[in-house]
């Protein structure tokens, strides 16, 4: 039998020896693409926290938080003693023909949390899966006599074959997907009445953007709600990346008093930072329609064989808990006190760098330009083939920023791959004050060295040698 790697084996491998296995039997171009940046050539000792460790002893400021999965930070040390507990307890798994108490509790606290009749939950493992879910209960609702969904033109639902139709972010290739999807501008409530109908069987809608910084008006999902009621549609909220506090409501919707979706979807960071776990919660009444028979009582739940693992609920209640004791709402809101203005500052010191800022609680987007010019020059550096995307100026741009910030100054960011492609400030909602204030003075100095410079070194010394140009 061929040689194994032990778990043991596996954290003493080197960075070039990951890079090794990554391009022979996880993906090639991955490795050409991380290793432009400082932190896809490190690996992480440990984590906690808003910080990073790396193996060569720099402590670096984790401002993605982790792409939303990290409100709590990293090892929240309640999140950790909770899985430890169940394991120490030799708690049992998963068995889908056993009743869960994790299940029950679980289901019970959204159900406290969340406002109206969204009483009855859903425990699959991905936020894709949730949105799979939430889609499939509408159309269940309508017993299979309605055949179309309408979704927004800047949506990010997931990449599934399923969420993946329902996502209106730039792809490289089209595969199949769930039919009848239409497609609505974005907060465009005159659209949204011309597409409604009775053959509509749901509207799916982001309350708040996270991948374009954009969010509805109060009266465009108040409006929603109208329609959907007028129409007998099941009017779905995606707040996968925003629920828990994120952006200074526990979910997004919140903040309007007496608006109640049929259905909202969580995920990302449900999970504590740990468990890969999601949910879509439903209103009572739609949820019986559709499920609440002995015939079908199994097409939603135990007919999958993950349905909420034992320890994966334990750690979602752990999550919830934690997010509401700390009070991260309030938290979201402290982070922005600092954040917003910060970032308004920077915008007006650097009005032809940066074109607009915009976000809200603890997940902002800094929308980077630098004009026709740099534009231009930027096109004639960029590698051979990649400049044919008509975003790649913009993204070589922040990936420049986003690359200086973690080599000079030891602060990890993102941007997002959809709409505009902003650098991307989401701190999880354990950083301090200090924390924000150190990110926005990178941030200030690193933009001070002018985005010529920082894209041509960035060119020069990280995408040109590995890819080709």
């Amino acid at each position: 039998m061929s040689d194994l790697i032990s778990v043991d084996e596996c954290e003493q491998l080197t960075p070039d020896h990951v890079h090794d296995l990554y391009r022979r039997h996880v993906n090639r171009s991955q490795v050409s693409l991380m290793t432009s940046f400082g932190f896809g050539r490190e690996l992480v000792e440990r984590a906690e926290g808003a910080y990073l460790w790396t193996r060569s002893g720099r402590r670096i400021l984790d401002f993605t938080g982790g792409v939303g999965v990290l409100n709590h930070g990293h090892n929240h040390p309640r999140i950790l003693a909770a899985r430890k507990r169940f394991q120490e307890r030799q708690r049992m798994e998963v068995h889908k023909t056993y009743f869960s108490p994790y299940v029950a509790a679980l289901g019970h606290n959204l159900a406290q949390l969340l406002p109206g009749d969204l009483n009855m939950s859903f425990f699959p493992n991905s936020g894709a899966e949730a949105v799979e879910g939430a889609v499939k209960l509408a159309y269940k609702y309508h017993r299979g006599r309605r055949h179309r969904i309408l979704r927004a033109d800047i949506a990010f639902h997931g990449k599934l074959l399923g969420s993946g139709s329902l996502t209106g972010a730039h792809q490289n290739f089209t595969f199949p997907g769930i039919p009848g999807v239409e497609v609505f501008p974005y907060g465009d409530l005159d659209a949204v009445r011309r597409l409604a109908g009775k053959d509509v069987y749901a509207i799916l809608i982001e309350p708040f953007s996270a991948s374009t910084m954009t969010a509805c008006s109060e009266e465009f999902l108040r409006g929603l709600r109208e329609i959907c009621d007028a129409h007998d549609i099941v009017l779905i909220f995606d707040e996968i990346y925003t629920g828990w506090g994120k952006t200074g409501s526990l979910f997004y919707f919140m903040r309007y008093p007496g608006l109640v979706p049929d259905v909202v979807t969580t995920s990302k960071s449900f999970g504590g930072g740990k468990s890969s776990i999601s949910a879509y919660i439903a209103r009572e009444p739609v949820f019986k329609k559709a499920y609440d028979n002995l015939g079908d009582s199994l097409m939603n739940s135990t007919s999958t064989t993950y349905y909420g693992f034992g320890e994966e609920t334990a750690t979602a209640i752990e999550a919830v808990n934690i997010a509401v004791d700390d009070d991260y709402p309030a938290r979201a809101r402290a982070i922005e006190r600092v954040l917003a203005p910060g970032l308004d500052r920077i915008r007006k010191t650097y009005p032809d760098t940066v074109a607009r800022v915009s976000g809200a609680g603890a997940l902002y987007g800094v929308f980077l330009d630098g004009g026709p010019k740099l534009l231009d020059r930027v096109a004639k550096l960029a590698p051979v083939g990649l400049a044919r995307d008509p975003n790649f100026r913009v993204k070589l741009i922040t990936c420049a920023v986003i690359d200086a910030l973690y080599r000079d100054h030891g602060v990890y960011a993102y941007y997002t791959l959809n709409g505009a492609n902003p650098l991307v400030a989401a701190p999880p909602l354990v950083a301090e004050p200090a924390d924000v204030e150190y990110f926005l003075d990178s941030l200030d100095q690193t933009l001070a060295q002018g985005l010529l410079r920082l894209v041509t070194r960035f060119v020069k010394e990280k995408v040109a040698p590995r890819w080709g140009s």
